[in-house]
C-alpha cells in the first residue's frame, strides 16, 4: 500500500487532499446548519466562469477563479441579507449565469490554456507544489478564523436575528465566512473538481450529524469523516485507476449511508442548538432591558 507514496505527485495529492478534508467540513458545518448546503455548488459554477475567463485572457486559472468566486460570494451575501424575500430566485439566476458565462468563454477560447476535465472533476497530476502551499495557507487561515470567532459564528448559525440584537458584528462575520467558502471552492478544485467540491462541504458534516451530541462534536466529527473519506477515495482511485474526485464523493456517499444505518438519528440537529438558542434569547432580553433602561 505504501507504494503509492513513492511518487512525488501522489505525496502532494495526499497532503493537499488531507488539508481539503479538514477545511471543507470545517466551513461546511456552518453552512449545513444554516441551510446553505448548496452555496458551494453555486460558487463552483461561478468559479468555472472565472477559470474560463482567466484562460481566455491569459491569466492564471486558479487566481482568476479565486478572484471571481470571492466577488460572487460577496454579491450573494449582499443579496441574502438585503433581498431576502427573493434571494432564492435571484441566486439561482446568478448561478446559472455563471455556468453560462463559462460555456461562452470556453467556446471563445481557441488557444486552450486549461484542462477542462481536471478543473471540473479534479486531477491528481495537476497538483503542484505551489498549489499545495496555497491550500495549506488557506487551511491555516480558516482554522485561525474559526478558533477566534467560534462563539459568534455559533450564535449566527443557530439564531442570526438574536445574534444581531445581542450586538454581534453579523455582517462582517457573514462576509468573512462567505469569502472563506469562496476561497475553499476555488482552491480545492484541483483535488475534487469544481462540480464536486460542494460535496466535501456537505457529506462529512451530514455523516457527523448522525452521531454528534453538540455543535463542536459536529465540527470534529465532520473533519474526522472528511479525513477518512478522502483517504479512502484517494487509495481506491489510485489502485482502481479511477477519477479521484468522483471516487472521493462516492466514498463519502457510502459513508453517509453507513452512518445513517448505524447512527442514533437521521439528520437531527445537535441538542446544543436548543441551549444555544436559549442563550441567544437571554442575550436579546438583556439587550432590550438595557435599551429600555436608557
Amino acid at each position: 500500500m505504501l507504494e503509492m507514496f513513492e511518487t512525488e505527485f501522489m505525496q502532494r495529492a495526499w497532503l493537499a487532499g488531507l488539508i481539503v478534508a479538514v477545511i471543507c467540513p470545517l466551513i461546511g458545518s456552518f453552512l449545513v446548519l444554516r441551510r446553505q448546503s448548496m452555496i458551494g455548488d453555486g460558487l463552483g459554477h461561478i468559479a468555472f466562469a472565472g477559470v474560463a475567463g482567466g484562460a481566455l485572457m491569459g491569466w492564471q486559472p486558479v487566481l482568476s477563479a479565486a478572484a471571481v468566486t470571492v466577488l460572487g460570494a460577496l454579491v450573494i451575501e449582499w443579496v441574502r441579507t438585503r433581498l431576502a424575500a427573493f434571494s432564492e430566485m435571484i441566486l439561482a439566476i446568478f448561478f446559472y449565469s455563471g455556468i453560462g458565462l463559462a460555456v461562452v468563454f470556453t467556446s471563445m477560447n481557441r488557444m486552450g490554456g486549461f484542462n477542462l476535465s481536471s478543473i471540473l472533476f479534479g486531477s491528481l497530476m495537476t497538483i503542484s507544489s505551489s498549489d499545495l502551499w496555497i491550500v495549506a495557507g488557506l487551511g491555516i487561515f480558516a482554522c485561525i478564523f474559526v478558533v477566534l470567532f467560534y462563539r459568534p459564528l455559533q450564535y449566527l448559525t443557530f439564531d442570526e436575528t438574536s445574534a444581531r440584537v445581542a450586538g454581534l458584528p453579523a455582517d462582517r462575520l457573514n462576509m468573512w465566512l462567505a469569502v472563506l467558502t469562496a476561497l475553499t471552492v476555488a482552491l480545492s478544485m484541483r483535488i475534487v473538481g469544481l462540480l464536486l467540491v460542494s460535496a466535501m462541504m456537505v457529506i462529512p458534516v451530514a455523516c457527523a450529524l448522525q452521531t454528534a451530541r453538540s455543535f463542536a462534536g459536529t465540527i470534529y466529527g465532520g473533519i474526522a469523516y472528511g479525513l477518512v473519506i478522502v483517504s479512502g477515495g484517494l487509495t481506491l482511485s489510485y489502485y482502481a485507476n479511477l477519477a479521484p474526485g468522483g471516487t472521493i464523493v462516492l466514498t463519502g456517499t457510502c459513508m453517509f449511508i453507513l452512518s445513517c444505518l448505524f447512527g442514533r438519528r437521521f439528520y437531527q440537529k445537535p441538542q446544543a442548538q436548543e441551549n444555544l438558542t436559549a442563550e441567544c434569547k437571554i442575550c436579546r432580553c438583556r439587550k432590550e432591558e438595557q435599551t429600555d433602561a436608557s
